[in-house]
């Protein structure tokens, strides 16, 4: 069955990328196009349709890169040229001008692909800062305030690599944050990159009075074994919270949670039982599900993030069809979430309708 299904995927995406592919050389091929044009065109398309997958099997960054901004590009793509296509069908119905209108087409078509890859790009490196000022019960807590920032989806890896880190690093400290809090997805799939551009000596330079904590995403893994990965990122000054629970100088208490997808992920009851009732509770949980069992177990605040926000128009649509809660913030009787749409980015580099940010909340303890 799975092997069905691999084929008629593979099927479908080698029939859409012909279909582009062949709009693409009937529009913009040059008058005297000869035979060995038309190869070298087919030739490119191969190769970039097959980039993707070619730099996760081998692992070649140059392969990598390629196969990340295709994926951009194909998707952009799929949207763009089926409107351009009817466009020109429908402009043979009426009594308009006619003569050039298929270069016209293509010509439109490669220019809103330019232009939506050169805005995605800037999104998706330009992050900006994003304030919630919310209210908890601060129980036996002697805090007034707290100022958490908060960040996921670093993605750190080939693209988003050390410069995205030093970015990230700079944002963050000029907002002078109480604590630091990290809801997965540190990794792009593979800690090698990670360590190879020693992002963890440039993230230990967060700055924070009650230090950085992190939970792990579906996204943070590696080859060798989960305590290799976490230590990793403790070698960069950041306290991982894998199903844990830390007292945060005797004022609130952190829980960090496994992904959704660790199949030993304690119950949210079970991981909690033993922490003191009486003080303000935030949870650390990398994918926003599950906002009524976080309540009913009595959650102050709940940080989250995985959704990207859709990363590229429209698949916020979806998103938001998914979650309760795929962006921003939502309170829940005295439960506060606020889900961000990440730092970094997963695939392509390319942010459409969303926007790579840090999250700054302002806690007030009433």
């Amino acid at each position: 069955m799975v092997i069905l299904v691999f084929i008629i995927t593979l099927l479908l995406y080698g029939g859409l990328v012909y279909y582009i592919g062949w709009r693409g050389l009937h529009w913009l091929r040059p008058k005297s196009s000869t035979r060995r044009f038309k190869i070298l065109y087919s030739l490119v398309i191969v190769l970039a349709a097959t980039s993707f997958i070619v730099g996760r099997m081998t692992g070649l960054t140059f392969i990598n890169i390629i196969g990340a901004y295709w994926m951009a590009c194909f998707y952009l793509l799929l949207l763009l040229v089926p409107l351009a296509h009817v466009t020109v069908i429908l402009l043979r119905l009426t009594r308009l001008p006619r003569h050039g209108t298929q270069k016209w087409a293509g010509f439109i078509t490669l220019g809103l692909l330019i232009f939506f890859m050169a805005w995605g790009s800037y999104n998706a490196f330009s992050p900006v800062v994003r304030d919630y000022d919310i209210q908890i019960d601060k129980g036996s807590s002697t805090l007034d305030e707290l100022h958490i920032v908060m960040a996921a989806d670093m993605h750190f890896g080939l693209l988003s690599g050390k410069d995205h880190a030093e970015r990230f690093v700079k944002e963050t400290n000029a907002l002078n944050p109480d604590i630091i809090l990290l809801p997965g997805d540190l990794f792009d799939d593979d800690v090698q990159p990670f360590l190879d551009q020693e992002i963890d000596k440039i993230l230990s330079k967060l700055q924070a009075p009650f230090g950085v904590y992190a939970s792990l995403g579906n996204h943070d893994r590696h080859d060798g074994t989960m305590k290799e990965l976490i230590e990793s990122l403790e070698q960069g000054g950041i306290t991982v919270l894998y199903d844990e629970t830390v007292d945060v100088e005797g004022q609130f208490t952190l829980i960090g949670r496994k992904d959704r997808i660790d199949d030993e992920r304690l119950p949210l009851d079970a991981l909690i039982n033993d922490v003191d009732q009486t003080k303000p509770k935030i949870l650390i949980d990398h994918q926003p599900y599950d906002l009524d069992i976080a309540q009913r177990e009595g959650i102050d605040l709940m940080v989250s993030g995985h959704t990207h926000r859709g990363q590229i128009f429209p698949g916020s649509l979806l998103t938001d069809m998914i979650y309760e809660n795929d962006w921003g913030h939502l309170q829940k009787e005295q439960m506060h979430s606020i889900v961000t749409s990440g730092f970094g980015f997963w695939g392509p580099p390319i942010r459409l309708g969303t926007r790579a940010e840090v999250v700054s909340i302002w806690v007030e303890f009433k």
